[in-house]
Formats: structure tokens, sequence, C-alpha cells
């Protein structure tokens, strides 16, 4: 009988840890995510360059205020969105805000934290040397997203070579262009694949970033390029209502530095220029 008794209360004693276990991990699993979302640790996705290279900068900035940054680095424009919008990241830095207005799901789930620069947009060619020099009926290739690609449509009219429709705006298509003098012809590619394009066409325009990543200096090697003037600047981009987040700020805090700055203008040599 006693036996039983002890062999009772050892079966008790079991149950009574097995439940408490089963209590207090749930919660101690939802507090280590409630440090995560404070800031401690921060996933933000970037494309390589320029975005990845500054948020690489400061990290060790973050770290010193106990924020690990991870950064995750895409090579399209499509899957940052996607990821932070499902939660896999706390926020993402390689577009500006007419590319996250071009998609209402973004839009509708996204907003801008902060900018930080512009990558002047340009005409490039591995054929001509001068864009006097571009004959007629040249090949150029643009993006294929309406808001990259209304820009390099709107880089062209700037530069007296085409003329657009008046209420054409930032979302300007091939099908806009009603001045063309020098009959060129447009064909659209994907943002990432126009520096490779260039053995193919007469001239490509190109997003900074990835013209600086396949090695050009936009200063010296575009043919025509964006003004600092640019509307188009780079931002940090979360999930609306994380603006404020402890996290956020302080990256806002390290990316808008004089540190950050100084590399820019070093780097880059004009290819990134600043707003702050």
């Amino acid at each position: 009988m006693i036996k039983k008794r002890g062999y009772l209360r050892s079966i008790l004693l079991r149950s009574a840890i097995i439940t408490f276990l089963a209590l207090i991990l749930p919660l101690q699993l939802m507090a280590g995510g409630k440090k995560d979302e404070s800031g401690s640790i921060l996933t933000v996705g970037a494309t390589p360059v320029p975005h990845a290279e500054l948020l690489n900068l400061v990290k060790d900035d973050l770290a010193k205020q106990g924020i690990t940054l991870k950064v995750v680095e895409f090579t399209d424009y499509v899957q940052p969105n996607s990821a932070l919008i499902s939660g896999d990241l706390h926020a993402n830095f390689f577009q500006h805000i007419p590319y996250l207005g071009s998609n209402a799901d973004w839009s509708n789930k996204l907003v801008s934290a902060f900018g930080v620069h512009v990558e002047p947009f340009g005409l490039y060619s591995s054929k001509f040397k001068n864009i006097a020099d571009l004959p007629n009926g040249a090949t150029i290739a643009i993006p294929n997203d309406p808001t990259n690609g209304g820009r390099a449509l709107l880089l062209l009219q700037s530069k007296g070579l085409i003329k657009l429709k008046d209420d054409a705006g930032l979302n300007a298509t091939s099908r806009d262009v009603t001045g063309n003098p020098n009959n060129f012809r447009f064909i659209e590619l994907e943002a990432a694949l126009l520096p490779r394009s260039l053995d193919d066409v007469d001239a490509a325009t190109i997003n900074g970033n990835f013209a600086l990543q396949a090695g050009f200096n936009p200063i010296n090697d575009a043919l025509i390029i964006e003004g600092a003037e640019s509307p188009y600047v780079n931002i940090v981009v979360v999930q609306k209502g994380k603006e404020q987040d402890p996290g956020i700020l302080a990256l806002k805090n390290a990316l808008l530095s004089q540190k950050v700055k100084d590399f820019i203008i070093k780097t880059y040599s004009g290819g990134v220029v600043s707003i702050f």
C-alpha cells in the first residue's frame, strides 16, 4: 500500500512538471518574439549596391545599441516587398516612392519610414561614347516595371530626345511617345538584366544601383544622367504602423549620419547622392 502511494505521488509529480512546462514554454517563446519585435534583431532586405553596402556599414553602430542587424540581399524588385508583407523582414531598402505606389497591395500595407539617397538614373552604351552618336533607329532598352520604365522615358524627354503626352506622368510607357525624331525603338527588360543587355542593344537606361553593381561610374560612363534634383529618393520601407519601432528609429539615426554621407561621397563618385 505504501509502495502504491509512492508510485501515485511520482505520477502526480511528473504530471505537474509536464503541465508546468506546457504553460511556461509558450510564455518564453512569446517573450522571445517580443524581444525580436522591439528591435534587438532587425532583418532588412536590400539590393546589393549601394543599399546592402550602406546597411553593412552601420552594423557595428547598431550593435553598440544592442541591435543585431541582419541584411538579406535580393537581386530583383518584387521579392523584397513580398517578404516584408509576409513578415519575413522588418524593413527593406531598395526602392523609391513611385515604385512602392505602383502596386496597390504594397502601398496599402507598406509605408516609407525615411529617405536616404538618390541614385541618378542614366543611359549607357557599350557601342557609343556620346549621345549624339546614337544612330537613327537605335534600339534602347528600358525597365519593364511601370515606374522605372516611365522614369527612363522622362529622362530621354528631359534631354530633348523624345516627346511624351502632356498627361503621361511618372508611369509613362512607350505608347505615350508622341515625338521621336530619331526613330528610337524601345524594348522592355527586367531592370536587373539591363546591364547585360548592352551587347545586344544600342543603349540601355539603367537604375543607379544596377549600374554601380555592373562596374559603371554613372558620372563618367552614362551618356545622359538625372540630376540630384530627381524625385526618386530611395527609402527604407516598413509595414504600416511600424515607422516608430525602436529598431527602425535606430536604423534611421545610423543611416542618416555623417559617417554614411562621407562614405557615399567617397565611394560612389556622384553615382549615389545623399539627401541629408
